[in-house]
């Protein structure tokens, strides 16, 4: 069976607050790791009034602080609205407290708007200098070297694991070259999914960090006693995703009984492209679903987002995916 993690981005619901969110995300973090679930990351998003996980590594120490095995990291930071120097000294930090319990998975987006990167005092070229930041990054986690002037601390000698994240090919060639682990944000740009896999793996050079190819790959999954609860709790990714479309993604809404008389034919299609890689479902329909995108995708790790208005549906939902994880596809050897 493959590894299976958590993506979460303490989505705030209809009718709660943002710390009702902190509060779900810590209930599911500890349900996870109790049903063996080896990763809970967070993801960095910025002026949503939906999402309350802006400030990844503070909702990170918070998951981490509140568990005791289970790995917690970034899914992911973006790398271009911060200074390597500062990313370093906080997850130095992380791992200081957490040790052998943090990961740092790095992206290059904004996470955010074009204003919203303004106030983050974004530079409009940061992007452009990703891979040299991820290097610089990985110098100030790594051992001191002589004569080394700058220094994070902590952070310094942590080596904390970083990831490459991406939706398209460009992060797949700079984990390939950089010798890194890759995840792919299938669940919601699924298009170059089977393309980046093919460039990561057949470009790979062996690093410090890692001596073969490890990849992850990331899906929608909703599992309920029935395939029709599990179809209407969707209804609220579904309609995230419209909303998405309209420029008003809003809070988390509860589910509809008719989600085709909610949205326009160009709003399912887009949707139903970006979610193409959802299994929903009873646990025999899912672990059908999972076991052929696993076999396609031979991923090492599958990271799995859930977010769904009813707290308890979601708790369940994570459950009734551990019962059934033994029997899913693992890697081929």
């Amino acid at each position: 069976m493959p590894a299976i993690s958590v993506l979460d981005l303490a989505h705030i619901v209809e009718g709660s607050t943002a710390a009702d969110a902190f509060r779900h995300t810590l209930e599911l973090a500890r349900h996870a790791e109790k049903l063996g679930y080896k990763r809970y990351w967070l993801a960095e998003h910025h002026n949503m009034i939906g999402i309350a996980s802006a400030a990844t590594a503070v909702v990170i120490g918070y998951v981490a602080g509140g568990t005791s095995t289970i790995r917690v990291g970034s899914g992911g930071v973006m790398l271009p609205n911060h200074s390597p120097m500062v990313i370093a000294e906080q997850f130095g930090t992380l791992a200081t407290l957490y040790p052998g319990r943090i990961d740092l998975g790095l992206g290059r987006a904004p996470g955010s708007d074009m204003r919203t990167a303004r106030a983050l005092r974004r530079d409009p070229e940061s992007a452009d200098r990703f891979p040299q930041d991820v290097l610089e990054l990985q110098a100030l986690l790594g051992p001191e070297q002589p004569g080394q002037s700058i220094r994070a601390v902590p952070g310094v000698e942590t080596n904390v694991p970083l990831w490459i994240l991406g939706s398209s090919l460009f992060g797949a060639q700079l984990a390939a070259a950089l010798g890194l682990p890759f995840a792919f944000a299938s669940h919601f740009a699924p298009d170059a999914l089977m393309q980046a896999l093919e460039i990561y793996r057949s470009r790979f050079e062996p690093s410090a960090q890692l001596d073969r190819p490890h990849a992850m790959v990331a899906a929608n999954v909703v599992v309920a006693p029935t395939d029709g609860e599990a179809r209407r709790l969707f209804t609220s990714i579904q309609q995230q995703f419209a909303h998405l479309q309209r420029g008003d993604p809003g809070r988390l809404r509860p589910p509809v009984d008719d989600i085709d008389s909610y949205w326009s034919r160009f709003e399912r299609a887009r949707a139903e492209q970006m979610l193409a890689c959802s299994f929903v479902g009873n646990p025999d329909t899912v672990r059908e679903g999972l076991s052929g995108f696993l076999d396609q995708t031979r991923a090492d790790e599958l990271i799995v987002a859930a977010p769904l208005y009813d707290h308890a549906a979601r708790l369940r939902s994570f459950e009734l995916l551990a019962g059934i994880a033994a029997t899913l596809p693992g890697p081929p050897r």
